[in-house]
């Protein structure tokens, strides 16, 4: 989730007291923070047009009620990769899917950093290729950035980004 700085300014002021009002109201639930700004921005006049309907992460809910999301495993990986979107959850600790994750979509060896565009070693025989750094101010988009661009590109669209938006 991503909030404007006008929206949050109008969280904290609240000069309608809807805000305080929402936060009261979530005081009672479990999984209050899923919520909270969600209810704000969508009952919230001036705001309400400001939204993107998607979270951006791949998520596998029991069905029904959709309350607890599955733990994702290996099978669930190319349908994380298929969605597009850069996040996912839930996962159980030392999951091998997490290791699939960081050696296929993050190209990111055991023990090491993800290698960002600054990376400029080779990375052959196990070496870590950000042990050679080029120049920082370069950005080399990969494939998850171009899996980005189609989401992002499909949720801003004509057909998509109005219709989806708070009701």
């Amino acid at each position: 989730m991503a909030l404007s700085r006008p929206f949050i300014d109008y969280c904290i002021w609240g000069w309608d007291n809807l805000p305080r009002t929402v936060l009261l109201y979530y005081a009672n639930f479990i999984s209050s923070p899923e919520g909270y700004f969600h209810t704000v921005i969508c009952n919230a006049q001036e705001f309400r047009n400001t939204t993107v309907n998607s979270d951006l992460h791949y998520i596998s809910w029991d069905n029904p009620p959709k309350q607890h999301p599955h733990f994702l495993g290996l099978a669930d990986m190319q349908g994380m990769i298929d969605s597009n979107v850069p996040f996912a959850r839930k996962f159980l600790r030392d999951d091998p899917v997490l290791d699939r994750i960081d050696s296929q979509l993050l190209s990111r060896n055991p023990d090491m950093l993800t290698p960002g565009g600054w990376c400029v070693g080779r990375g052959e025989n196990g070496t870590d290729p950000c042990s050679v750094v080029g120049d920082i101010t370069v950005l080399r988009p990969g494939p998850g950035a171009k899996r980005l661009e189609t989401l992002l590109s499909s949720l801003l669209s004509k057909e998509n980004f109005r219709p989806q938006q708070c009701k």
